[in-house]
């Protein structure tokens, strides 16, 4: 055996010359070239493809939560105890010296017709009172016209509501203008009950939250006014509770039921919303089953190319073995010429993806300028934008499936050149 052929361990440094040379091509092997190019071309948009939609489902499910969540709650109390004053305060107070919780909004919750100049349209109010209504970050910081000055003073918390910008618009109101609210359930007065309640309200403000469906149902009211719209007398619906974590809620939730007493009734957002993001969930693991199958039909085109490059490679093989070069030897030359295909790809795909996501509200907007079309319409998506989260262990999965993918397609012709007998390729050369 010659000395410049005899291994200094795998992946020698002649192998890796040999390799490299054959990436680079001559004109003869131009078909090997092609291949390689587009096993390369489909790694990358595989990888990259698979990154950007995970990231952005990602990004769905983190959005919608927060902002599903952070508007309507984590748990919720309701039951007879909540009629009475005295023994709402009660649970009020035991409630919010559960572990975890953070907030305990008691609220009144019912729908009504709303009247504006322009349209008339059902709404679904809450009644809150002014503390609580600031400590709800998600609509008190994000009002978008108007403020909540003045909101809850008054009689009876005075007149003053706030609206979702969606229903605004919908209405033709703007701060400042009165809208007409019709409660179907009336209200409790001294000679009995009015079958309906018909009052004029002043939008006090107008807040968006990024979320259409919520922007086109909700009214804020302060929580007197609407005890007294919908003739709840001095009771509340129910107390909303936010916790610290909401995927806690399993173990909150005893604690919570404890606090509130015998007589409450306690559910949680699992309850209103599980089937949801269930659904979320199986079409996130289908969607990744799915583009898998792509990165692995994008892989097993380097073994196309590979087959192509042992059989054209055949009187080098041979040469090489009368010199000296071991089966190994070739095995790990053929293997490393697939193996940078799939390497260079997986690494490609991933830089590109990974840019995609950070930068993906901008090429929304740029594609939306240069369509002149709504590419994200939000009554449907009910997000404003296109949300994408990089679950950086997710995409190192990816990148080593992929990688795992890219080898194994190397290693069957790359075996087979390994095999191949020295005399019998070069009798027919």
């Amino acid at each position: 055996m010659k000395e410049g052929l005899r291994p200094a361990g795998a992946f020698s440094g002649w192998e890796r010359a040999i390799a490299g040379r054959y990436l680079r091509a001559k004109r003869k092997d131009g078909g090997v070239a092609i291949i390689s190019l587009i096993s390369f071309i489909g790694i990358t948009l595989a990888v990259a493809v698979l990154i950007i939609v995970m990231s952005v489902m990602n990004g769905f499910r983190a959005e919608l939560l927060d902002r599903i969540l952070g508007f309507n709650g984590h748990a919720y109390v309701g039951g007879p105890p909540l009629n009475n004053p005295a023994s709402r305060e009660q649970v009020l107070r035991a409630v919010r010296q559960v572990p975890g919780v953070v907030q305990a909004v008691p609220m009144v919750e019912a729908e009504a017709l709303a009247q504006g100049p322009d349209n008339i349209t059902g709404a679904v109010v809450r009644g809150v009172t002014p503390s609580d209504l600031k400590s709800i970050k998600i609509v008190s910081g994000n009002i978008k016209h108007g403020s909540l000055d003045g909101f809850g003073a008054g009689d009876y918390g005075g007149d003053l509501v706030l609206l979702g910008d969606r229903l605004a618009n919908q209405l033709g109101v703007q701060a400042g203008d009165p809208v007409t609210l019709v409660s179907p359930s009336g209200s409790s007065t001294a000679f009995g009950s009015v079958s309906a309640e018909k009052k004029t309200y002043t939008v006090g403000g107008i807040f968006s939250v990024g979320m259409s469906e919520y922007d086109q149902t909700f009214i804020y009211m302060p929580l007197a006014q609407a005890q007294l719209f919908f003739g709840r007398d001095q009771g509340v619906d129910v107390i909303q509770i936010m916790l610290d974590d909401p995927d806690r809620i399993g173990a909150v939730k005893p604690l919570i039921a404890q606090a509130a007493g015998p007589g409450a009734a306690v559910t949680d957002w699992r309850d209103k919303n599980q089937s949801f993001f269930n659904a979320l969930q199986v079409e996130r693991n289908t969607m990744r089953l799915i583009l898998l199958l792509i990165v692995a039909i994008a892989a097993a085109n380097i073994i196309s190319g590979l087959v192509m490059l042992v059989k054209n490679k055949g009187r080098d093989i041979a040469i090489l073995r009368t010199m000296g070069a071991s089966r190994g030897a070739i095995l790990r030359i053929f293997f490393l010429s697939g193996a940078t295909v799939g390497a260079l790809g997986t690494l490609a795909g991933l830089i590109l993806g990974v840019l995609f996501c950070a930068y993906i509200e901008r090429i929304q907007k740029f594609v939306e300028w240069a369509t002149g079309s709504d590419v994200f319409n939000a009554d449907v998506y009910f997000l404003a934008h296109i949300p994408a989260k990089i679950d950086w262990s997710e995409v190192a999965f990816i990148t080593l499936l992929s990688l795992a993918m890219s080898f194994l397609a190397t290693l069957p012709p790359a075996w087979r050149a390994s095999r191949l007998d020295p005399v019998e390729a070069l009798r027919y050369e």
